[in-house]
């Protein structure tokens, strides 16, 4: 771990945003269904929207929760292992893969963010690199997660933490730029 997410291979798009016809009409798609079903299922039953997700595309293991009010990008990019949650307002971000494991959690509003464009170039393309969110990790309210971060197993991102590069297994981290500041457990046999 350690590395940041510009020392890992980026996917550049092609010009405008180098998505293909496929992509952009899958994405139609998505969207109809979110905006006119998805999002009116009552937050008790997860099982509707994983199927709907899954019908997207999306690897989804096991019990995991997706609240209403997520909005995810791109259900084929989204994989996420048993117990594993997308809290209500998250936005996904998902033009890379986005990974959750078993038990990891994203509250409210949290913004998982595997896109950007391409600063150093004049046409600005877009760049993708995916997240990955390991088993038993925690990311707060309102946190930003950057492209190719991952965060360790059973982590803890604060609220409001901007997570630009990778965070440790087992630690606390928080901040603007986010960094680990004590270990979670109290108790290191856990």
């Amino acid at each position: 771990m350690g590395s940041s997410h510009r020392a890992r291979r980026r996917e550049h798009h092609g010009g405008g945003d180098g998505l293909s016809f496929g992509n952009k009409l899958a994405r139609t798609a998505w969207a109809f269904v979110y905006h006119t079903i998805f999002r009116w299922i009552p937050p008790p039953l997860h099982g509707v929207r994983r199927a709907i997700l899954r019908a997207f595309g999306a690897r989804l293991r096991g019990d995991c929760h997706i609240y209403p009010r997520v909005h995810i990008w791109a259900p084929w990019n989204l994989r996420m292992d048993d117990g594993a949650c997308l809290g209500p307002g998250v936005i996904c971000y998902n033009v890379a893969m986005v990974s959750l494991g078993r038990n990891a959690r994203v509250s409210q509003y949290a913004h998982l963010c595997a896109a950007s464009h391409d600063h150093e170039v004049r046409s600005m393309p877009l760049i993708s690199a995916p997240i990955t969110i390991g088993p038993g990790a925690w990311v707060c309210a309102e946190a930003f997660v950057a492209m190719g971060v991952t965060i360790g197993r059973d982590a803890v991102i604060g609220a409001r933490a901007v997570v630009t590069k990778d965070m440790p297994a087992g630690m606390v981290c928080h901040g603007f730029p986010c960094r680990p500041v004590r270990p979670r457990w109290k108790d290191a046999s856990r």
